[in-house]
């Protein structure tokens, strides 16, 4: 396994990198069947550390936690705790949904944009319709069920996952609704 421990302007010494890995290992050793690699990034925010920990599965799945407190092992500690509590709740699911695949989750490249805000004013009309691109990156969509799919955007924690649904070959959304349900979207 694979690990990436660093700090956004901060130090990171050798006796926390230790414990990063010590603990991590233990944590996804037990509940992720081959995990490949773990990405731990600390930073400052004001007077708390943060510490975000993100774990990559060898099935093409990911898993995140974040957290914070006033000392740096202890912002670790919480996380560490919150990826262990995640992974332990979907390890029966992560195994079902898993079994029968013999093969990692094919991975497709797409383009994604950032689009700066409107700064519409109410004397001034815009000139054109088209948004302005202030920043373009390579993201990859995964070709998964929708089951997975959900089961993929409560383990980032995120609100939206664009996937490319496995049985008909089409781009599926799924997302978070106001009323806390799941929507799915295929086209």
């Amino acid at each position: 396994m694979v690990y990436q421990i660093s700090g956004k302007q901060i130090d990171i010494g050798e006796a926390l990198q230790t414990h990063v890995k010590d603990e991590l290992s233990s944590v996804v050793e037990k509940y992720a069947e081959r995990p490949t690699g773990v990405q731990v990034v600390f930073s400052r925010n004001a007077h708390e550390y943060v510490c975000e920990a993100t774990v990559h599965l060898s099935t093409g799945l990911t898993a995140q936690a974040k957290a914070h407190a006033t000392e740096i092992y202890a912002a670790f500690d919480n996380c560490s705790d919150k990826m262990e509590k995640q992974l332990r709740r979907y390890k029966r699911r992560l195994k079902d949904h898993h079994k029968d695949r013999a093969e990692p989750v094919e991975l497709m490249g797409a383009s994604s944009y950032v689009l700066a805000a409107s700064e519409a004013e109410e004397d001034t009309e815009a000139d054109t319709l088209q948004p302005i691109i202030i920043a373009e990156m390579e993201t990859k969509v995964p070709s998964i069920s929708v089951g997975e799919a959900v089961m993929q955007m409560e383990l980032t924690g995120s609100n939206v996952l664009v996937f490319r649904n496995e049985k008909t070959g089409k781009i599926n959304v799924v997302h978070t609704r106001d009323d806390g349900n799941v929507g799915w979207i295929d086209p």
